[in-house]
C-alpha cells in the first residue's frame, strides 16, 4: 500500500449559505490524501499502474464548479467521484477550506474534513 497526497488545489467557487457567496464567490483550497496500492507502479514506472494526479485535479475542479451551500456536500461529492473513477483507491481524506470566510471575524480559513474507505 501507499499514500498519494495532492495538496493546495486552489479554486474560485460559489459555495455558501449567503446570497453574496453564490454571486461573488470565494477562494478555496482542497487537499486530498488517498491510499492505494503503489507496488506495481513502483516497479513498472508506468502511469497506468498508479493514480494520475491530473485526474484527481480534474475531479476536484469539476466538483468545485458545482455550487453547494455546504463544504461538507462538496467534499462528499469529491469522494464519490474518486471512488467511482479511480477504482484502485481504497481510502480517501478530503479537506475543503474556504479562505477568508465571511463570518464576521479575522479568520484565515474554515476547513471541513471528510474521510471514507471503499466498501
Amino acid at each position: 500500500m501507499g499514500v498519494i497526497k495532492v495538496t493546495n488545489i486552489r479554486a474560485h467557487a460559489h459555495h455558501g449559505c449567503l446570497d453574496e457567496e453564490s454571486i461573488i464567490g470565494s477562494e478555496y483550497r482542497v487537499d486530498i490524501t488517498l491510499r492505494t496500492d503503489l507496488k506495481k507502479a513502483s516497479i513498472s514506472d508506468n502511469l497506468i499502474d498508479t493514480v494520475d494526479y491530473v485526474h484527481i485535479n480534474h475531479i476536484v475542479k469539476e466538483e468545485m464548479n458545482i455550487p453547494s451551500k455546504l463544504l461538507e456536500h462538496v467534499a462528499n461529492r469529491i469522494i464519490d467521484r474518486v471512488f467511482l473513477e479511480l477504482t484502485t483507491v481504497d481510502k480517501i481524506k478530503v479537506s475543503v477550506s474556504k479562505i477568508n470566510p465571511p463570518i464576521g471575524g479575522d479568520v484565515e480559513m474554515v476547513t471541513v474534513v471528510l474521510s471514507s474507505k471503499r466498501s
